[in-house]
């Protein structure tokens, strides 16, 4: 059991109820003041503890539906971490970038090994319609398809943690507005990186797909820097 450093319980006794009920998820919650009779809790640290659950993601509340638990993502805790750190200091926007280029690099192999046929169709369908976005006659910056991509590769891992922190990258990214990055050469450049990893993952060279990872993911620091200026 995890334990604060004075050595009590690290979650809160909700958290600890929404843990030990996972037919709440498909049943809903019961009323606070019947919670806090089952518990021991009054309702008002109830509702502190039922605020902190929902910033966490771990439960939703609906006018009518009422309170239900939600499947285990890791994503919103980190969101809301590195929310506040960038608002700090913009550089941790570039230490937790770093963080995602190592996690990325580290998990690709494995990774991509469990990608499906399907998978490579989705993955060569993106790249096509980047082209399309960015070759039109009023060309687009694939944005979504720049996101999906990367989280389709890593997407069979099967791990929230991983792909918790992969998720806020990309949210990150979007709030410090490089999604709107308009140097047409520089997303022409970026693409071919990615047709380069997808079409390594389809024919199952993964060193030559991690070599173009490992070069594209240059090019965004790239634009990090640029961004600054």
């Amino acid at each position: 059991m995890l334990r604060d450093k004075n050595g009590t319980d690290a979650i809160s006794e909700f958290m600890r109820y929404l843990a030990n009920h996972e037919e709440a998820e498909s049943q809903g919650l019961p009323a606070l003041t019947e919670l806090s009779r089952e518990l021991g809790v009054s309702v008002a640290s109830l509702r502190e503890q039922l605020e902190v659950a929902r910033a966490l993601g771990l439960v939703e509340v609906k006018p009518r539906t009422g309170m239900r638990r939600l499947p285990y993502t890791f994503r919103s805790a980190v969101t809301q971490s590195l929310g506040y750190a960038m608002r700090l200091s913009r550089q941790n926007f570039d230490l937790y970038a770093d963080l995602r280029r190592h996690l990325e690099t580290a998990y690709w192999h494995e990774a991509v090994r469990l990608l499906t046929p399907e998978d490579h169709v989705e993955l060569n369908q993106l790249v096509a319609r980047a082209w399309e976005k960015l070759r039109g006659s009023q060309p687009e910056i694939p944005h979504k398809e720049h996101r999906k991509l990367h989280l389709s590769i890593y997407g069979r891992l099967n791990n929230p943690f991983v792909t918790g922190i992969l998720e806020a990258y990309w949210d990150a990214y979007e709030a410090v507005g490089l999604h709107f990055y308009t140097d047409l050469n520089y997303l022409e450049e970026v693409w071919q990186y990615h047709q380069r990893m997808v079409e390594s993952i389809c024919s199952g060279d993964y060193d030559a797909g991690y070599q173009a990872l490992t070069e594209h993911t240059d090019l965004i620091f790239q634009l990090m820097a640029s961004s600054k200026k």
